[in-house]
């Protein structure tokens, strides 16, 4: 086990994500970071954006929320707001919801309902991202 790291992902829903992997690349708010077992242990901040795992040499995508994770030598633990697994990810639904945001944000808005479609535009972003990136 000591070439595998656990990973967990889990929003405030359910845990999207559990089992042994060979890497993880995360959307960290200074850049994307690759994690592989024995990393140095670590707490930051992630952004909307892909979750690249590799397990059995194969890759599979997660597009995430703004979030937290906590990484150690045989553990990555991702919390964050949203998780959606590549194959669950609709499109169509995905880029309604990026048009709708754009919609809103020409709209008169306080600050509140702005870091609301903000993180909703994220959202849809990091979806449409993962999304596209598997289909292209």
């Amino acid at each position: 086990m000591a070439n595998l790291l656990k990973l967990e992902i889990v929003t405030p829903e359910a845990k999207t994500f559990s089992g042994d992997v060979e890497m993880v690349t995360l959307p960290g708010a200074e850049g994307e970071m690759g994690i592989f077992p024995m990393h140095v242990p670590l707490m930051t901040e992630i952004v909307a954006g892909e979750v690249l795992v590799r397990k059995d040499g194969k890759d599979r995508s997660f597009a995430v929320g703004d979030g937290f994770v906590e990484i150690t030598a045989e553990r990555v633990a991702v919390l964050t707001d949203m998780a959606v697994d590549e194959d669950d990810i609709d499109e169509a639904k995905a880029e309604e919801a990026r048009k709708q945001a754009e919609a809103r944000l020409r709209e008169q808005l306080n600050e509140e309902e702005i870091a609301t479609v903000n993180a909703a535009l994220a959202h849809s972003m990091a979806l449409l991202k993962v999304k596209r990136r598997k289909s292209n």
